[in-house]
This record gives structure tokens, sequence and C-alpha cells, in this order.
């Protein structure tokens, strides 16, 4: 399980508004590994049969209702539940984030936050993440609570605040353009805001608490709102964008909170996907097996990855992006983009 932020502090990581990050750059063994890889999943993707199976396996070993209610049973308390987005998408009390700082302060309530600790390597080099559902207008301050305790460097947000339908999906947690906002004892200000030509709004914003002594925190804040809910983007430039953008943040500064709006189908997805090419670029070929990957994450949050075309797109993203690490050139990447920079020194 990760830990919550240490006692000295943390460094932090500047982000940029004025240019994309910088392009990652192989090792002579990196892109062995790629190329490894690169093969493996493309003869993989010949076989879609084998694909179909592997997933209706892992659908076959899926939590039961009863199991659930033995594993978390925190979330399912009566003083938590109005706290839950889903009443079938719950933390098992194993790796749930526990707050410590919570404005909760019934003692039955125990901390509690509708978040989950996902890892499939314990590598200090490979990102940690924190998976959680899209934050309900209760629970804004818990959010922030859990970024600030967890020292979390990014928020990778895969839903729109109200889908097509005019279904709401996530509360409005975060945007601060006019000036900052507080959610109880937590100010959020936007220093920054930039949306590129992949339709991903990029935002930094600085994190602070009345009730704690530290400094204010950075937090890049990266939502793709055009993902669909159950569904997969048309092409998958603009995941490996977000990916991209968060190559060179250091894993040891804190996880990388992801969400969408239960955090299991979209967020399974791109951890799915974040952590499988980390592991490659490391030299850990494990990470081939994405069933096996699914299956761990699913033992620390329910349903990981939700349908089987969220599982074809897994290996369709990440044959993309080793395609895009192994190019001499640049060609594919996004260049334009339309700058809403905005400063608030």
């Amino acid at each position: 399980m990760a830990s919550s932020a240490a006692e000295k502090p943390l460094p932090s990581f500047e982000f940029s508004a004025d240019s994309p990050p910088a392009r990652l750059k192989l090792s002579p063994d990196q892109y062995n590994y790629c190329s490894q890889a690169l093969k493996f999943f493309k003869d993989k993707l010949q076989m879609p049969h084998q694909i179909n199976q592997e997933f209706a396996l892992l659908q076959g070993k899926r939590i039961t209702a009863s199991e659930m209610k033995r594993s978390c049973t925190v979330a399912l308390d009566p003083v938590n539940v109005t706290k839950n987005r889903y009443t079938d998408v719950l933390p098992f009390d194993q790796n749930r984030v526990v707050l410590k700082s919570c404005k909760d302060y019934r003692p039955e309530a125990r901390g509690y936050i509708n978040g989950s600790y996902i890892s499939a390597c314990s590598s200090e080099s490979i990102s940690r993440f924190i998976a959680t559902q899209g934050p309900l207008p209760h629970t804004y301050e818990d959010f922030w609570e859990m970024v600030l305790e967890n020292h979390c460097p990014v928020v990778v947000m895969l839903t729109r605040l109200v889908d097509y339908y005019k279904m709401v999906k996530c509360g409005d947690y975060f945007q601060a353009e006019d000036g900052p906002r507080e959610f109880g004892n937590i100010t959020i200000a936007t220093k920054w805001t930039r949306t590129t030509c992949t339709s991903l709004v990029l935002r930094l914003l600085e994190v602070s608490s009345k009730e704690l002594e530290e400094p204010s925190m950075s937090v890049l804040h990266i939502q793709y709102p055009e993902w669909p809910d159950h569904g997969v983007p048309t092409d998958t430039i603009a995941v490996r964008e977000i990916l991209k953008s968060i190559y060179q943040v250091p894993p040891n500064l804190g996880p990388v909170v992801v969400h969408c709006s239960a955090g299991i189908g979209r967020t399974g997805t791109y951890c799915t996907i974040h952590n499988t090419i980390q592991r490659i670029l490391s030299g850990d070929m494990s990470a081939l097996d994405l069933a096996n990957t699914i299956t761990t994450f699913r033992t620390e949050r329910i349903g990981m990855v939700q349908t089987l075309e969220q599982y074809f797109f897994c290996y369709s993203a990440i044959i993309d992006e080793l395609e895009d690490l192994m190019a001499d050139l640049n060609g594919g990447r996004c260049s334009k983009e339309v700058n809403n920079s905005k400063s608030s020194k």
C-alpha cells in the first residue's frame, strides 16, 4: 500500500504552460525492450480470439456481491454510504485511502474516501496510482485532503462533468478560472490553463490547506472530456498525450490520482496502459501479460477495465505508444495548441 505524505517536505515538480513535455529519449536497452514488446503485442493483436478469451476469463473471476460486502466494510458503514457515487463500486478495506485530516470526525467514519491505492509493481521507478470516483459535492474537501496528504503531483480526469445524456458524472471540484475556490479547509487557485489540439485541458492548480503549515502544492490537472463512459476514444493519441505529460514526473513524488465517474473502467484502462509502458521501459517483461496486470488491479479495486472494447484499446494504445517511442522523428505528434495560458502572478 502506498504511504501518506512523509513528515519532511518532498520535492516538487515544475510544470510549464509554455511548451509540451520533452520527448522521451530511449537508451539502447530501452529500445530493445520496446522492440520485443512491440512484436509481442502486434502478434497478439492478430489473434483477437485469444484476447477475447483472456477478457472472458477476467470477467469470470469478478467479485461477487457477498465477497464485496465482506471486503468493503468501511465503505458500507452507514456513516459513509452517502460518500459513494455508486453502490457497487467501493474500495476494499485492505488498500483503501485513509484520510488523516478528515472533516468527518465521527470515529466510525475512519477517514473514509472512495479511493484505492493501485500498484502492479513494487519498483520505485514505476508510478503508483490512486483510483477514485468522480468527487461528489460533499466530498470535494476530502478529495483535496487526499491529494495533499499523499503529495499527488498529477490528477488525471477521464470524464465530463455531465455526459451527453445530461447525466452528472462528476462534481465540479476544480474549476477556478475566476479566482481561488475554497472547500472547507482547502483553497485552490488556478495558475494557468492550456487546451491541446486533442481536447485535453491542462490546468496547474495551487492547492493549500488552512490546517497544514506546509506551503501550497502544485498539482497538474489533466482533463480528457472526450472519452465516452463505458467506451473508448476514436484513437489513442490523447490518452498517450496524457502519458507523455507525466513521463518526466518522478514516481517517488507521490501517486497519480486517476478518476472517471466510478473510477474503474476508463480509470483502469488508463492505469493499465501507463503501468505497462513504464514497466517495459524498465525492462520488466512480465508487463506483457495484460490479463495478469488487470487481475492484480482488480484485487485492488473492483472491476478495473470494464469492457472488452476497453481491453482491446489497452493493446492498441500500448502498440501505438511503443511505435512512437521508437520513432526517430516526432511524426504524428500534435504540435499546434490553443494556448489559453493565464497567469495569476
